[in-house]
């Protein structure tokens, strides 16, 4: 128990981090998490046939680990949204709920009992998040979408423990990165559709943030 809460703060801690640079970058959440897949996957794919140890993997098993990375992509599109309708507090604040949805979704996909501790720690957070929300109505819209990020994180995180044990973290890596770039690729333009955006190409700034 003392190490998940290690993870936690560690999680929030670095969450908190990558918040600020979300804020601070002038591209909506949609395109940012399009840009930082694309890079990350490319920059992983150099990295690891640098060193010898790229490997492909069955089409099926893509296909499965490439689905968990559109959890992960998903999660970052309604983190940023979060944080850029409100603000990175308020993001950060719900993620923490991804202790919450953990608690509840991992006995069900898993078929096992829910463990009432765990689930009573989460729920004093979501008490705190429920609180803030009716005293502000200003955050309603990034709360919102805060706390659908902290579900989709709490699916990635429970998706990627169940398949994660046949192959190795940076191949999990590398093809969920790969996966969740084709998705949002494909989901990008309908995206854009809705929610139009001057800024389609980063500028310097946003490069170096």
């Amino acid at each position: 128990m003392k190490k998940a809460y290690i993870q936690l703060h560690l999680s929030i801690l670095i969450a908190g981090f990558t918040g600020i640079l979300g804020k601070l970058i002038m591209l909506n959440e949609g395109l940012l998490v399009w840009y930082r897949m694309l890079i990350t996957a490319v920059l992983f794919f150099v990295f690891l046939c640098a060193i010898g140890k790229f490997r492909t993997i069955p089409f099926r098993e893509m296909l499965r680990i490439g689905g968990v990375g559109l959890l992960l992509a998903l999660h970052w599109v309604f983190f940023y949204g979060s944080i850029k309708a409100s603000n990175v507090s308020i993001g950060v604040i719900c993620f923490s709920l991804t202790g919450f949805f953990t608690a509840i979704f991992e006995p069900v996909i898993n078929r096992h009992r829910i463990s009432v501790r765990e689930l009573f720690l989460s729920l004093i957070a979501a008490a705190g998040i429920l609180l803030i929300f009716q005293l502000d109505v200003r955050y309603r819209i990034g709360i919102g979408l805060g706390i659908i990020s902290s579900a989709l994180a709490a699916l990635f995180i429970i998706t990627n423990k169940k398949i994660g044990t046949k192959h190795s973290s940076s191949i999990m890596l590398l093809y969920e990165m790969i996966g969740g770039f084709a998705a949002i690729s494909c989901l990008l333009p309908l995206y854009l559709y809705y929610f139009p955006t001057q800024y389609i190409v980063p500028d310097i700034s946003d490069i170096i943030y």
